[in-house]
């Protein structure tokens, strides 16, 4: 035997009111959602630590040979974010470098450890040369690069 189920009108607007206050609370949580997941980046600096290093050989002649590195030779860092290098010298007496493109300058000695601050305010590749060892006459050029995202 079959049951009929007859339902009020009074019932049916029940029924839409709570359909209608699911939907408006389902829309406020997705909204809250998206709005923290912009929150902003954090100011934190961006540390990044190289060291100085030395290759050293004697060629097939009896010439000795000998090559200076920043290491790792490539940092990569983010737009607008403070940045902290910190440069430790391990070989060779004194680095004077340039940070082309950002107007930086230091120097870095052995045993020791330079610290630049600066905040990068455009992308690009900024070589950091050592002005000591940039002749490449004289061997490789002393050369490592920040790339700013």
């Amino acid at each position: 035997m079959s049951k009929v189920v007859f339902i009020s009108k009074k019932r049916i607007q029940w029924y839409i009111l709570l359909a209608a206050a699911v939907i408006v609370a389902g829309a406020y949580v997705g909204w809250h959602q998206t709005k923290a997941a912009s929150a902003p980046v954090s100011q934190e600096p961006q540390v990044r630590n190289i060291v100085t290093g030395e290759f050293r050989s004697t060629s097939s002649s009896g010439k000795e040979i000998e090559s200076y590195v920043f290491s790792p030779g490539t940092v990569v860092v983010k737009k607008g974010i403070p940045v902290e290098l910190r440069i430790t010298g391990v070989n060779g007496q004194s680095h004077p470098f340039v940070i082309e493109g950002l107007n930086l300058s230091g120097e870095v000695q052995k045993g020791k450890t330079t610290v630049i601050r600066f905040t990068p305010e455009a992308a690009g590749i900024y070589p950091i040369v050592c002005t000591t060892h940039n002749d490449p006459a004289n061997g490789v050029p002393m050369v490592g690069y920040i790339v700013v995202q």
